[in-house]
């Protein structure tokens, strides 16, 4: 097996690795999306508006749904395969930027993934708002050579043009929907429809010339809507779409605790993860209850739940009366990478850090960050850290043993304690200052969201799940640009999780 990053800083993607070839499958002309561009944050402002004035989504997501029954999708909305009893399939998340850390990807997902039945892709198919022009070099180019179909749940960023290129793509070309009765003057519902974005009239007159770069009979695959489940062998994989504020309305809650019913193992897949970053999100269902409710009862044979939304790989094996739920993050696919080094120490749940898992290593995270903010604020000798500095302070602050131990240990310094205070690092739950927790809010809110870069290690990362009567073995790997991990993608972590 090749270094990972808890063998090696080589295995990380540091050190004087040599590139990967990713860059011969990108298109001559890249547009870097850059989320601290006025332009760009104005045409994602759908979720901002929701939160202010309504969120419609539930709404129009049901009258999707109406339209494609209409069309004759199965009515319970599940995808019947023909998988044999021992097969593999694909999850990876938050895909569509389109730039360098998503092609990054490509090389280590087409090798590892060659001869699965299936890829779901976990939330944000396209940023920043979901454009059908985007989908030619955010979608069918990159994934043009993966043999099998593509189903997709979509996230916030592909709801900020209310799922209309969403549909057409994976829901067997869905037109567009009738516009809605004009809202009441003054009304909060008619000051929303002033400030909504929506798509522009030519909007996907690309589309047609894109989907023939993956046009092959084996790689079609048509849902029945945006939330939908799949019979694959002895396994359920059941997809929710929580919209662009992280809830689902009350027609889906009611379609999930029906899905979920019976002796069938189950995992489900989300757009927003139910434990993230050392906390709890149940995932409200409107008109009451919850999807995390749905997954714990015994009853529903839920063994997985993993989500998207989150630009990284987290892991809690929660312990659910006496039986274990694997709960992932899995974002990683090829937007910025959201920091893992602002996680404070876990323990949460009865999952301890013992228990907990993370890509990257939060050491990893902090040297990452340290970099980028030392080149863009020309302060490099300041911010800078290496490796083992952060990996050092990472240590010290959460309490626990060195996660890669690269050579002799550093000594923490002052400068070290400080930048990982100015870059937000978590901490212990018992030392948790006034002062720390607004800077770790402030950190992942504004400053990180910001943080796309352009050369390697990206810290990336995808799943390969395989499937037996017996257990699912879930392994995740890393992609971090350089030819090491592009030719051989190491395992940054596995689990077996018994179907029993």
């Amino acid at each position: 097996m090749p270094d990972s990053s808890r063998d090696t800083p080589e295995g990380a993607g540091w050190g004087s690795a040599r590139p990967g070839a990713y860059k011969r499958l990108m298109p001559p002309k890249v547009e870097k999306i850059s989320w601290l561009n006025p332009k760009t944050l104005w045409a994602a402002r759908n979720g901002v508006v929701a939160s202010w004035l309504g969120d419609p989504t539930g709404r129009t997501r049901n009258r999707w749904v109406a339209q494609r029954a209409a069309a004759g999708a199965p009515a319970d909305k599940v995808i019947r395969r023909a998988d044999p009893d021992r097969f593999s399939f694909m999850v990876i998340g938050d895909t569509g930027e389109g730039d360098d850390p998503q092609y990054a990807v490509v090389p280590g997902f087409l090798r590892v993934g060659q001869d699965t039945r299936f890829t779901v892709v976990a939330s944000d198919v396209i940023y920043p708002v979901g454009s059908a022009d985007d989908y030619d070099t955010k979608f069918f180019r990159p994934y043009q050579d993966y043999p099998a179909p593509i189903y997709a749940i979509p996230g916030n960023h592909d709801w900020y043009e209310g799922l209309g290129a969403f549909m057409r793509v994976f829901c067997d070309d869905a037109p567009p929907l009738d516009p809605e009765p004009r809202a009441r003057p003054l009304s909060r519902a008619w000051l929303r429809s002033l400030l909504w974005h929506h798509p522009r009239p030519q909007d996907g007159q690309r589309l047609d010339q894109a989907r023939k770069l993956r046009a092959a009979p084996a790689q079609q695959a048509v849902q029945p809507g945006p939330y939908w489940a799949v019979d694959a062998g002895p396994l359920r994989v059941i997809g929710i779409d929580t919209g662009l504020l992280g809830t689902i309305d009350a027609e889906q809650g009611a379609w999930l605790r029906e899905v979920a019913q019976g002796p069938r193992p189950k995992i489900l897949i989300t757009g927003s993860p139910l434990y993230v970053d050392g906390e709890h999100h149940p995932c409200a269902i409107e008109g009451g209850g919850t999807v995390d409710e749905i997954v714990r009862a015994p009853e529903h044979h839920f063994v997985a739940a993993i989500g998207g939304d989150i630009h990284n790989y987290q892991r809690y094996p929660v312990d659910v009366d006496g039986r274990t739920v694997q709960y992932v993050v899995s974002g990683g696919g090829g937007a910025f990478m959201h920091a893992t080094h602002t996680i404070p120490r876990v323990s949460i749940a009865d999952v301890t850090e013992q228990d907990f898992r993370c890509y990257p290593l939060r050491g990893d995270s902090l040297a990452f960050y340290s970099r980028l903010y030392g080149r863009r604020l020309h302060l490099r000798r300041f911010f800078t850290l290496t490796e083992a500095e952060a990996t050092a302070v990472i240590a010290e602050r959460l309490g626990i043993p060195p996660t890669r131990l690269p050579g002799e240990p550093a000594r923490v310094t002052f400068r070290t304690r400080l930048v990982a205070s100015l870059l937000g690092a978590g901490g212990r739950p018992d030392r948790t200052s006034r002062f720390r927790l607004p800077v770790r809010k402030i950190y992942t809110q504004l400053f990180s969201p910001s943080s796309a870069t352009y050369s390697p290690p990206f810290f990336k990362c995808f799943l390969r799940l395989d499937v037996t009567p017996e257990a699912v073995r879930l392994r995740c790997f890393a992609a971090t640009g350089n030819l090491a991990q592009e030719v051989e993608p190491p395992v940054e972590d596995e689990v077996i999780i018994p179907l029993g």
